[in-house]
């Protein structure tokens, strides 16, 4: 029977060789938990844009989430899971699976809808806000001095703006724009809001890469700025890119969901999951289930999200592992923290633990 030092040594020896691409998939597909986040969050996905369609595009299901049906067995839910062998009426989805509400609207269609607004939000805001923050969190750590200072007043100037009342100034503003136009205007002005934290943990990332021998090996060989950071700098900080923006992404979730509730977000004739649990909170002892369904998703997706970010956590630097540090809000992570752990803590220039986790070669 082998022990748990001989498996770990196994795990290496057959890593022996492999690009840095190949390690970092053979580490996440480790990570049983995140590899089945990653296929639900893929399963919700194709659910949602494939059902009641997207744009142009048509979708299966044939009821839209504006439409006004008859009501069909007194507005309850069709959706049957339990086979007939057992007793029940079969497995099938029925008219109206997620039941209807009071003037006759299928339920299903409409969590579907604020799906769809959520995932759009969320890609939209995690994408601007992971550009801007390693834009400027990568030029403040890379030049520091006067150009360090300014960027990070200009950070702090952010940062001290109360989240939810900038959302709900943003989400009124978005509001006012066409059907799924407002979608994307309100991810993409949340995205310009939502890039602090990011900004501050790339600015830790680069100050403490910049002082590693490749880093001067590369500037006595005569490398420009430019080569220096994408070459050499980026592939090292990827890991805190890419999961601090799995942060911001459950992040957005959270933040759109909170603006529907607060009716500040994506308003009717739109739908969106947090919009879907305000309307109906009054319906909560006699038609229950049309409070589930947005809160079941809005969670199924947001720890999902976070499952997958620490798989990436740990497929980016397995060491991370041994310790584990303690992770920041996700809305911390969008909105800036003087806190500077993501799930991956920035290796300090002056730690001597912080030497001996990068080669001097520049690997992770």
């Amino acid at each position: 029977m082998s022990t748990a030092p001989e498996k770990t040594k196994k795990q290496e020896k057959d890593e022996v060789g492999l690009s840095q691409s190949r390690l970092i998939l053979r580490r996440f597909l480790r990570h049983k938990i995140a590899v089945a986040s990653l296929i639900v969050i893929f399963l919700i996905t194709g659910l949602a844009f494939t059902s009641i369609g997207f744009g142009p595009i048509p979708g299966w299901w044939p009821l839209t989430f504006q439409q006004l049906n008859t009501p069909v067995n007194g507005g309850q839910p069709t959706l049957s899971l339990i086979p007939k062998w057992a007793g029940g009426e079969g497995i099938s989805l029925g008219a109206h699976p997620f039941g209807q509400d009071r003037i006759g609207k299928d339920n299903f269609a409409q969590v579907m809808r604020g799906i769809q607004n959520s995932l759009t939000v969320m890609f939209v805001v995690a994408a601007i806000a992971t550009v801007l923050g390693t834009i400027v969190g990568g030029i403040a750590g890379f030049y520091r001095g006067v150009v360090d200072n300014i960027l990070m007043r200009i950070t702090d100037l952010f940062i001290i703006i109360p989240t939810l009342v900038i959302a709900a100034v943003l989400g009124q503003i978005a509001s006012g724009a066409g059907l799924g136009v407002g979608v994307l205007f309100l991810g993409a002005l949340l995205g310009l809001f939502g890039w602090m934290g990011m900004a501050r943990l790339v600015r830790a990332e680069f100050l403490s890469l910049r002082e590693r021998e490749f880093v001067d090996a590369a500037k006595m060989a005569g490398a420009s700025d430019r080569r220096i950071i994408f070459k050499h700098i980026v592939p090292n900080a990827i890991g805190v890119i890419i999961v601090t923006a799995t942060l911001l992404m459950a992040g957005a979730i959270l933040l759109e969901a909170a603006l529907g509730y607060l009716n500040l977000g994506v308003r009717p004739p739109d739908v969106s999951l947090g919009g879907l649990i305000s309307q109906n909170q009054s319906s909560f002892v006699t038609r229950p289930w049309l409070f589930w369904w947005p809160g079941v998703f809005i969670i199924l997706l947001t720890l999902a999200v976070n499952f997958v970010g620490d798989g990436l956590r740990d497929a980016f630097d397995p060491r991370q592992s041994r310790f584990r540090p303690r992770r920041r809000s996700i809305i911390a992570a969008m909105f800036g923290s003087r806190a500077t752990g993501a799930g991956m803590r920035p290796s300090d220039p002056t730690s001597p633990r912080g030497d001996e986790k990068r080669s001097p070669e520049g690997t992770v």
